[in-house]
Parts: C-alpha cells; sequence; structure tokens
C-alpha cells in the first residue's frame, strides 16, 4: 500500500472516531429516585416530578406515578401548566404509589440544567385528599441530589442515585 492511501484511510478513520467521541459525552444524565411514602390511608397518590426553571415555571415533565389520564386534573398546578398542549408523556409514567409504599424509577435530566437555577417538583394527589402542590422541591444542585430530601405531604422523603453504565 502506498503512502498516500494509507494517509487517507488514517484520515477517514479518525473522520468517524471523532464524532464518537463527542456522543460519549452525554448531554443528559440518569438518576435512580427511590420516592418512600408516608403511612397514609387511602387510594395511591399519583406523583408528577416537574423540571422548573428558575422563574417558577414549569419547563418538562420528567415522570408520572399513575397511568390514569382520568385522574390528572387532580394534579392541578402541573395539569393547569400542561394548558392545551397534551405531551406524549406515556413514555414517563409508571404506577401509583400507595401509603407506606416506595417506587424507584430513573429520571434523565438533562446536565446543562444541573447547579444552574432549576428545581425538581414533586407534587402529589390523593383521590378525596389534600393536594400538595410542592410535597418536596429540591434545588437541582449535585450537592441536592446526593442527598436525602424529605417531603412535606404523602412523599415521607427521596433519594437520588446516578445510574451506572455498563
Amino acid at each position: 500500500m502506498s503512502f498516500l492511501p494509507k494517509i487517507g484511510l488514517l484520515a477517514l478513520v479518525l473522520a468517524f472516531a471523532r464524532p464518537s467521541a463527542s456522543l460519549a459525552q452525554s448531554a443528559s444524565s440518569q438518576y435512580k429516585c427511590m420516592i418512600q411514602m408516608t403511612n397514609y390511608m387511602g387510594e395511591g397518590a399519583y406523583i408528577v416530578v416537574s423540571l422548573i426553571n428558575g422563574k417558577g415555571a414549569y419547563e418538562k415533565t420528567l415522570y408520572v406515578l399513575g397511568s390514569d389520564k382520568k385522574w390528572y386534573p387532580d394534579v392541578k398546578e402541573w395539569h393547569k401548566a400542561l394548558g392545551k398542549k397534551t405531551p406524549n408523556i406515556s413514555a414517563i409514567t409508571g404506577a401509583s404509589v400507595a401509603g407506606g409504599d416506595r417506587s424507584v424509577t430513573v429520571l434523565d435530566i438533562d446536565n446543562s440544567k444541573i447547579n444552574k437555577d432549576y428545581k425538581l417538583r414533586f407534587e402529589s394527589a390523593v383521590e378525596d385528599k389534600k393536594y400538595y402542590v410542592k410535597d418536596l422541591e429540591i434545588p437541582l444542585t449535585s450537592e441536592a441530589l446526593s442527598a436525602k430530601s424529605e417531603g412535606t405531604g404523602y412523599i415521607r422523603y427521596v433519594r437520588f442515585s446516578p445510574t451506572t453504565s455498563n
């Protein structure tokens, strides 16, 4: 093989290797989110986890515990923020959580939002019981994502742990 084709082959390999290296640096991270509920009596709680910006506005729905859409209006502020927008949230829903139980889900969090002026809001609602618009709000910081955070309503506490890739 002559010198010129070898350089061309090397350039081709480098051209394909470079984009894959930049793809390795993910734009988001996944965190296991464990929600431990208080020992309340009643139906399973619907919980919505939302990304809230520095102005207090809803930016993104990260997860919904409770898949029956007829109960979504009970999570009042979140439902109002959706307005007429009805995003496809079926990929980020799971079962509601009963009193005393716990749920482990995986949240996909945009790395550019961490350690900026954002919060994670956990709203909770239980049929025929009180609604908590801010059952728990956590500043979206590295420190808060490694700490246990106490809820004020149906949520006893929430704990995060980064997922590991294989």
